[in-house]
């Protein structure tokens, strides 16, 4: 099955998960974030549209997205060759990302029906104007699971087991992100060469630093202070007292389910039978994920800011031998003077945001791995202990596409702001823009948002490659009821543990929209400022 296909099936499989344990999307929350929810999943839906009208395909022909218009200046408005943009184009984005590298590892326990998990994420990105950042964010989580299983006799490869399950949780989280730009010269490749260097040292101190313990209160003192100094002695000539650039707090609200075949095994028969255990593939699994994540910065061009950002997301993982992956997410990203939000929340005022970036991407990918697990029955009673495991690599592409726009004048800024608050102009509904559509010649319906957009907005487009490795391992003990052929079962116990170290790298040629030609439209051309180095 072709990556795309995967993409097509888990996306589907993702809203039947949401179906397994009813999740209704809130009804009072900002309109235009929302709505992106709609967005992300309509091309599989089978609904004829979101709450404003027909949607597009970002894919399909004719809009400007990465079915079409890709090469440089090729656009209908633009009939005598490729478009030249000026020389310091304002509408040029000053940096792009060119690699990031980010290693995940979550736990996951199950006692009954609940389910409490924990994770941590480190995350290396780097930039074309030789600026590298390091992020590390730990969060947890707390929530319901529950799995129903049934015989089908059309399964007879599989023993006609099957599995559906499904869970819902809410957590939260903190972090921080340092910013590693401390070489600064003519020569950005050089740059971001050293300042890599610098993060890469940085993440060893960290390390370190993280296995001393808690001191007096926790290792003996002495214990304590050797080993950090040990950790302080890795920062080299790094600023020893350095905190976080940006503070890190995170709430995340996550849906996700599965499907998986099995083959139960017996000896005998009759009075005799006797249940020997069984072995189970995990066919498919899925997700959708809304976080919420709040980032003060405290040093830098941009302290004194806080960002609100809010990410949907659709993903999930397919196949049995060959795995398959796929996920499509769309972001907002919204900042604020942090001295003038937090009065203005303070005495109820209205917010003044200084600045607006959307976000989307979609991921497809396949390669080699699997997921399988083992059961047997302990004794008389129908109790069962499982043990699961696996891994593999996953190659895939990324396609994101970025709209930012500053919103330097009040009636800017009051216009975002109504519309993330759904007030005015925007009614119940209103969907997430796209950032190609926003390259488009503006429709005789065009709202403020989208024109606003298509006027002052920054607009790139990017494409990655990324390889994924990944591994897993669990131990369950069950318990299960039989009643014809449904199993009801459940977890008394279980725990599971998932490591993935993700690699993605810029390919192909990053363009990004001019200004607004004769006939509307905003032609894409060569970005120069993300061609100006090479991830190292």
């Amino acid at each position: 099955m072709a990556g795309t296909e995967y993409v097509a099936l888990i996306l589907i499989v993702a809203m039947i998960s949401a179906a397994v344990v009813g999740l209704s999307v809130p009804q009072d929350e900002a309109t235009g974030l929302k709505s992106a929810v709609c967005r992300v999943i309509h091309p599989l839906s089978g609904s004829e549209s979101c709450a404003t009208g027909d949607h597009q395909d970002p894919d399909a022909p004719g809009d400007g997205g990465p079915g079409e218009g890709d090469n440089p200046g090729d656009h209908p408005d633009d009939p005598d060759g490729p478009v030249v943009p000026p020389e310091d184009d304002p509408f040029e984005p000053a940096k792009c990302l060119l690699s990031e590298d980010q290693t995940k590892t979550t736990v996951v326990v199950q006692i009954l029906f609940i389910k409490i998990s924990s994770s941590e994420s480190v995350k290396v990105q780097q930039w074309s104007d030789g600026t590298v950042t390091l992020e590390r964010v730990t969060d947890s989580s707390v929530g319901v699971t529950a799995s129903i299983s049934a015989g089908i006799p059309g399964l007879k490869d599989w023993g006609g087991s099957a599995s559906l399950s499904g869970s819902y949780s809410k957590g939260s989280g903190s972090g921080g992100q340092w910013v590693f730009n401390g070489n600064k010269s003519d020569d950005p490749q050089a740059d971001l060469e050293a300042n890599l260097a610098d993060a890469k040292q940085f993440t060893e101190y960290l390390k370190a630093a993280a296995k001393c313990g808690k001191g007096p209160t926790g290792d003996p003192f002495d214990t304590y202070r050797e080993c950090s100094a040990g950790a302080n002695a890795k920062k080299g000539d790094l600023d020893p007292d350095r905190a976080p650039d940006v503070d890190i707090t995170k709430s995340t609200t996550e849906l996700s389910g599965g499907l998986s075949l099995g083959k139960s095994f017996s000896k005998g028969k009759g009075d005799d039978k006797k249940d020997l255990g069984s072995l189970s593939t995990d066919l498919l699994s899925a997700s959708m994920t809304e976080d919420v994540v709040v980032m003060r910065t405290k040093t830098g061009p941009d302290a004194g800011t806080v960002t609100f950002v809010y990410t949907f997301s659709v993903g999930g993982q397919a196949g049995e031998g060959v795995q398959g992956k796929g996920s499509k997410m769309q972001q907002v990203a919204v900042t604020y003077d942090a001295a003038a939000y937090d009065a203005e929340e303070k005495n109820g005022d209205a917010h003044h945001p200084q600045k607006l970036t959307i976000t989307t991407s979609q991921e497809a990918g396949d390669g080699g791995g699997v997921k399988v697990g083992a059961g047997v029955n302990a004794g008389p009673v129908p109790v069962t202990i499982d043990v699961g495991g696996g891994g593999g690599t996953i190659h895939s592409t990324i396609h994101t596409e970025t709209a930012d726009l500053a919103l330097d004048n009040d009636g800017d800024s009051t216009l975002v702001e109504d519309w993330l608050r759904g007030r005015g102009d925007f009614p119940a509904g209103d969907a997430l823009p796209d950032p190609s559509d926003a390259a488009e010649p503006l429709g005789n319906d065009a709202g403020p948002l989208e024109t606003l957009l298509h006027d002052k907005a920054k607009l790139s487009r990017l494409d990655y490659e990324a390889n994924t490795d990944w591994w897993n391992a669990s131990l369950g003990i069950g318990f299960g009821v039989s009643a014809g052929q449904v199993t009801l079962g459940f977890k008394l116990f279980g725990i599971d543990i998932t490591h993935e170290e993700k690699k993605q790298t810029i390919t192909g040629d990053p363009t990004y929209a001019t200004g607004p030609s004769k006939g509307g439209s905003r032609p894409w051309v060569e970005w120069q400022n993300c061609t100006q180095t090479t991830p190292v």
